[in-house]
């Protein structure tokens, strides 16, 4: 094998993740079942005294160590306040990140659920409830080791790189270029409409998948993405559907959370934006990861004209709701 055109993930074998778990201090029965997980290796594994925990395996080269423990940082100090959230086990010396092989990675109680039901408002103005508490908790200091949401590092940067290293089908590529002029142009209007808005921590990424819902209600999963960033940004994901429909999702979110925090309604001229540059550095981001042993099978989709075709006309529409005013809640 020519080591010069391996991935690291190429080494993660069920050995090394057994061991891994040994190396942490627990006993593995050896049963072991890979979860639906891609930027991240993740592993449920069961131990010997009949329990499970999941093992979470950080892609190589994507954080640094101070950055992942901020994120166990977060989830601790939410969960300390009674928020569930799940957390990372702590080893008999009080240490949540390891190495072993040259993989960094964090075990997890296994935590069960189903996705919320964001039809329904009661299961909204819960979570809602839970975001309110999550920000009044992430808007008491900033992160230091962890990035923000910003036009550059979502708009900017990824599709220069995109551009750079030639993705672009050749016949959509000055179709792409100047969309995305135009849409950063579009997006930095919007960003000045909603003016100075406050940057508190996030959970970053808080869609329906990253929510488990159980009797007792939901639980956050997965801070992986936690960032500095306006608020809208935990509650515009949450508020699927058309433009009425994300309008009465968004109103139920922000009612139950003005329980626990207020909501500044500015942000609601950030929600294309965001949306928009979510898009922009999802793309990107897929690019970055097509050497990854499973990207073929993960995004085989990735490499056809008509991805590509589909994106832009993706980000054309984004052009239209950009010019929109914010949604009324």
């Amino acid at each position: 094998m020519d080591e010069s055109r391996t991935h690291p993930y190429d080494r993660l074998d069920p050995d090394t993740v057994l061991e891994a778990v040994e190396h942490a201090g627990r006993r593995p029965s050896g049963h072991l079942l890979a979860l639906n997980s891609y930027e991240n290796r993740v592993y449920q594994i069961g131990l010997e005294d009949g329990t499970f925990v999941v093992g979470k395996f950080y892609r190589p080269g994507r954080w640094s160590d101070a950055a992942i423990l901020e994120e166990h940082a977060f989830a601790r100090e939410l969960a300390g306040q009674e928020l569930p959230v799940v957390t990372p086990l702590a080893d008999a010396g009080g240490t949540t990140l390891h190495e072993h092989a040259g993989f960094r990675y964090a075990l997890y109680p296994r935590q069960g659920g189903r996705c919320p039901e964001l039809d329904s408002e009661a299961h909204l103005l819960q979570i809602g409830r839970l975001l309110g508490r999550m920000h009044a908790i992430g808007a008491l200091r900033p992160f230091r080791h962890r990035p923000a949401l910003d036009i550059d590092s979502f708009g900017r940067a990824p599709s220069r790189w995109l551009l750079a290293h030639g993705f672009l089908p050749v016949h959509v590529e000055t179709a792409y270029r100047t969309l995305v002029e135009d849409l950063l142009v579009r997006i930095e209007a919007a960003f000045a409409r909603a003016g100075e808005v406050r940057s508190i921590r996030l959970h970053g990424d808080c869609h329906a998948g990253n929510l488990l819902w159980t009797e007792a209600g939901p639980h956050f999963v997965d801070l992986d993405d936690a960032r500095m960033g306006p608020a809208v940004q935990d509650l515009w994901m949450l508020a699927p559907g058309e433009r009425e429909e994300r309008a009465l999702a968004l109103s139920v979110l922000i009612e139950g959370y003005e329980q626990f925090r207020d909501f500044d309604r500015r942000e609601l001229h950030l929600v294309e934006a965001l949306r928009t540059l979510r898009m922009i550095h999802y793309a990107a981001w897929l690019a970055r990861r097509c050497e990854d042993p499973a990207f073929r099978q993960a995004f085989p989709w990735f490499y056809s004209d008509r991805y590509w075709e589909e994106h832009i006309l993706q980000l054309r529409e984004q052009a239209a709701a950009l010019d929109e005013p914010p949604v009324s809640v």
